[in-house]
């Protein structure tokens, strides 16, 4: 299996549940820890760092995104950085079902992404369940969340800290909780710079 046979696989949602896959992904994370352990053992410049990430994701990131070591991830090459987005310290990415974050986004401290899912059904619980995760632009998540398989988040969106977000999210909103509900909407004249709100 190759890498855009997987991709292809993942992209249409369907099971891992084959010897083949289960190969593949072994392989594919034991590339990823190879390259998360040079990036979180030591101290690395940004530029060195976007090139790790670069490396890890297996194309080139934007000389704006800015992450804060450790990151974790046990497979890597499904995963989409737009423009100015940072990653605090902590997160893990399970992007095999393809996580996306658009451009100006900022992900708190220890937030999970999950994309793969397990059976139900006992005699199914081995086989895993691929759907995506995608974030618009401007989205703030705060420490300590999860986000589940198959949840879209709309632009300048806010999920609060310690969240489980297990549905969409519409844009403009404030969702948190466990799991996540909505909160209330963002005016969208607010005389407060977002960059202020968000830190």
């Amino acid at each position: 299996m190759t890498l855009n046979d997987f991709l292809k696989h993942v992209e249409e949602q369907k099971p891992l549940d084959s010897p083949e896959i289960y190969d593949f992904m072994n392989s594919m994370s034991e590339e990823a820890r190879r390259v998360t352990f040079e990036l979180n053992g030591c101290y690395h410049t940004p530029e060195e760092t976007r090139g790790l990430m670069s490396r890890l994701f297996g194309k080139e990131v934007d000389e704006t995104f800015r992450v804060f070591p450790p990151f974790y991830t046990d497979f890597g090459k499904n995963i989409t950085i737009g423009k100015n987005v940072f990653i605090n310290a902590c997160c893990h990415f399970q992007d095999h079902g393809g996580v996306t974050i658009g451009d100006n986004c900022q992900i708190g401290h220890n937030v999970v992404f999950a994309t793969l899912n397990h059976g139900i059904a006992p005699e199914k619980r081995a086989s895993m369940n691929p759907a995506p995760i995608r974030l618009g632009r401007n989205v703030w998540v705060g420490s300590n969340s999860t986000i589940l398989q198959g949840v879209t988040i709309g632009d300048n969106a806010i999920i609060a800290a310690g969240s489980v977000v297990t549905k969409d999210v519409q844009a403009n909103t404030i969702v948190g909780g466990v799991p996540a509900r909505y909160l209330r909407s963002i005016e969208q004249d607010q005389t407060t710079p977002p960059e202020t709100i968000c830190r």
